[in-house]
């Protein structure tokens, strides 16, 4: 009986490593992501309009980039070149996106901040990029991005460039085209 009790011991102590371990994952996720990557994840709205108090005569030019992987029959580009913004207010820019292809395409859009030691002072409070978006062929969509740069932005940045570049999700779209089987069809009435 003392080997299934040890089995049973280890056994739960893998459990409880494998919990702590995917636990650990999200922190270990938000680091990755901006220490590593220089990617800052983004906090709810009113966190971010609480944190952000207007500057009252300090303003940073913030421009727009965005572009598509070669896989991704998309036309993707920002509607405006640049914004003049003052830290603390949100703003709204809007990007436009037409699917070109001959099928309905779903893809993700992964922003990047430039230079890199201004991305912690970024905030989108609303945007494209926190999902998978679907375009069916010939779909053309604005795309808002709501955004506020933080007033504790080292002074010495005058401009921020906000690029996006949209992937396709392979796996997203094959399950969106994929034939539907003959019980998921539709019969006629008799």
């Amino acid at each position: 009986m003392s080997g299934n009790g040890t089995g049973s011991l280890k056994m739960v102590g893998v459990a409880l490593g494998a919990f702590a371990f995917t636990f650990a994952l999200v922190p270990l996720y938000r680091i990755a992501c901006e220490k590593v990557f220089g990617v800052r994840l983004e906090q709810g709205p009113a966190a971010a309009t609480a944190a952000a108090a207007p500057v009252a005569e300090r303003w940073v030019t913030v421009q727009f980039d965005g572009g598509v992987n070669s896989k991704l029959p998309w036309a993707f580009h920002p509607e405006q070149a640049s914004m003049r913004v003052r830290p603390g207010v949100q703003y709204e820019a809007k990007y436009f996106a037409r699917n070109t292809g001959t099928r309905a395409i779903v893809g993700n859009a992964v922003p990047s901040i430039a230079p890199a030691r201004a991305s912690g002072y970024f905030s989108k409070t609303e945007c494209f990029c926190f999902t998978a978006q679907t375009l069916q062929p010939g779909e053309a969509r604005d795309m808002p991005v709501r955004f506020i740069v933080d007033p504790g932005l080292p002074a010495g940045i005058k401009t921020l460039t906000l690029s996006y570049t949209f992937f396709k999700n392979d796996a997203q779209t094959a399950q969106l085209n994929a034939p539907k089987a003959a019980s998921d069809v539709p019969r006629a009435a008799p």
